[in-house]
């Protein structure tokens, strides 16, 4: 796997070796769930949680209305799924099923999500102590030390999901291509605005790469519109879920489907399609450990 440029990832490494606690003989494809299903909840309840006192200090007793939330395109979270509900059970047996539990009232309230969150966390293999430890974590951290609360969230999202590829290794093709050559990919095409489509979108990173393009160029996300389409079920989660912590809007089909054999964007007439190149290049590059 090619090497990670760690210059600008001090709080994420930090996020990761505490999380990394938790593993124990879990295997890697197991436990990206549950950290990066942690890490998504966690941005849910900030920005969730952020606009709530924006809402309360107006004084208009509007902060349990969730037209107010889906207005700016925030998740709304239910009472007994916010963080301070989860927080106070996390040194209590039943933090599993708390952590489930929101998953699932999140989903309830909000269209975008069914599905697509993970609700594994009360399975008996999971060690509930060291669960309650990586809450901990993320309650005590305060995000506003080291940026805003969306970016630091999608970096060290982002981040994990790279060294999960490194720990599974071959396997991991099928959610992640090396960010250096996902950036290369989207310099070449230059999306400042329309269409982008990929159809092999795995856990959505050529998106998030063309959206810093156009950040870098002073543009809007909102310039471009982003289709995909993913076929393994697990990874077609992990997209939703990377692109909604980016705030990156994406029709990624109804549900997961092969391109070629269930294409869900038939009509589409895409300005762009970017797509992971062929497995075998990048096993090739990473065997002569190029730097991204």
């Amino acid at each position: 796997m090619a090497k990670i440029n760690t210059a600008d990832v001090g709080f994420e490494k930090q996020i990761w070796n505490a999380a990394d606690v938790l593993r124990g003989s879990m295997d890697a494809s197991e436990y990206k769930h549950v950290v990066l299903g942690l890490i998504f909840l966690k941005y849910i309840s900030d920005r969730f949680e952020q606009k709530y006192q924006e809402l309360v200090e107006e004084g208009y007793d509007m902060q349990e209305d969730k037209d107010e939330y889906t207005a700016e395109n925030i998740f709304f979270v239910p009472q007994q799924a916010r963080w301070e509900i989860i927080a106070k059970s996390a040194h209590t047996p039943e933090i599993g099923k708390v952590i489930d539990n929101a998953m699932v009232l999140i989903e309830s309230e909000n269209q975008r999500l069914k599905g697509v969150l993970p609700k594994n966390f009360a399975r008996p293999e999971l060690d509930k102590e060291k669960l309650g430890n990586v809450v901990d974590l993320f309650t005590n951290i305060n995000m506003k030390e080291h940026g805003d609360s969306k970016d630091i969230l999608g970096r060290t999202y982002e981040y994990c999901l790279s060294m999960f590829a490194s720990a599974e290794g071959k396997n991991a093709g099928e959610f992640y291509t090396p960010s250096c050559i996902v950036r290369t990919l989207v310099e070449v095409l230059k999306p400042y605005h329309g269409r982008v489509f990929d159809p092999a979108c795995g856990s959505g990173g050529m998106f998030v790469q063309s959206a810093k393009f156009i950040e870098r160029h002073q543009g809007k996300i909102n310039d471009i519109s982003v289709f995909g389409q993913e076929y393994n079920p697990t990874t077609w989660k992990m997209a939703q879920m990377n692109l909604a912590i980016r705030g990156i809007e994406a029709d990624l089909g109804e549900y997961n489907a092969d391109s070629f054999l269930n294409d869900r964007h038939s009509t589409l007439k895409a300005d762009f399609v970017i797509a992971n190149p062929p497995k075998s290049f990048i096993q090739r590059e990473s065997k002569y450990s190029i730097a991204c």
